[in-house]
């Protein structure tokens, strides 16, 4: 499944505070998505109408969680638009052999992905994606960091790989709309012969037991060497997904008609 980020619905009225915030779940709006999704892995709009369906306050409570950090208040204050960044050919480029920014770069050029491309399909059927409210901007910030947790995490971008990381994202984010989409991957896993089922799990042990990856400064994360970056996070080894064979993983989450 091509996953993006958390998109949840950042708007709240104006009145209250934000540890007030509150989003209506639309759970038949997210299940019609779903559905759409695995029958189509590549519509990654569906992701985002899942999120805005379900990530409900989750994204709120990132923002905040994210004042609570040690430099989190400076990243806020700052709120740099980081697909910027990650559109900064010269910049990507600069970046030393082995680390995580230059793992990424391989993926994305190799895969013909581009963060002003996600960015893009996360506006189509909403008008206020790019509000400047700081939930909009955390929003905005979770899902630029996507395809980075591809490289931190091993997660490739089969079928199997997306769905073990949207389980590693609800482990990290809090947001329903990641654990849907889980288990809709994981129900259609069942019968292939291969431990797809207890693959995506461990992708949500492996969330559960990193370091926040939300609170990181990403530009100073991208220079870090990648194995000593994901010795520092807690990030532990892919083991039952590195098991199964690369060209398989695609079909042990079989899109429906």
């Amino acid at each position: 499944m091509a996953m993006t980020a958390d998109a949840a619905d950042f708007r709240a009225p104006p009145s209250k505070g934000a540890r007030d915030v509150s989003t209506k779940l639309d759970w038949a709006h997210a299940w019609r998505s779903l559905q759409k999704l695995l029958a189509d892995k590549e519509d990654t709009r569906q992701v985002f109408e899942i999120m805005r369906a379900l990530n409900g306050k989750s994204t709120a409570h990132g923002y905040l969680r994210l004042l609570e950090t040690a430099e989190g208040g400076r990243i806020a204050f700052e709120r740099k638009e980081f697909a910027d960044r990650l559109m900064d050919d010269a910049w990507l480029d600069s970046l030393p052999e082995g680390s995580v920014g230059a793992a990424y770069r391989t993926f994305i050029r190799t895969e013909q992905l581009s963060a002003d491309g996600l960015a893009e399909v996360s506006r189509e059927g909403i008008s206020d994606v790019d509000n400047p409210h700081p939930y909009a901007w955390f929003g905005r910030r979770t899902r630029d960091v996507h395809d980075i947790w591809h490289i931190l995490s091993g997660y490739h971008r089969d079928a199997l790989g997306e769905a073990c990381l949207v389980a590693f994202s609800y482990a990290q984010t809090g947001g329903l709309g990641w654990a849907l989409i889980a288990f809709g991957a994981a129900s259609r896993s069942r019968g292939t012969g291969y431990p797809a089922i207890k693959a995506i799990w461990q992708g949500y042990k492996r969330g559960k037991a990193a370091k926040w990856l939300l609170g990181e400064d990403y530009e100073r994360l991208m220079a870090e060497p990648l194995e000593a970056a994901r010795l520092r996070l807690g990030i532990t080894p892919a083991t039952i997904y590195d098991s199964i064979p690369a060209n398989v993983r695609d079909g042990v989450v079989p899109q429906g008609a």
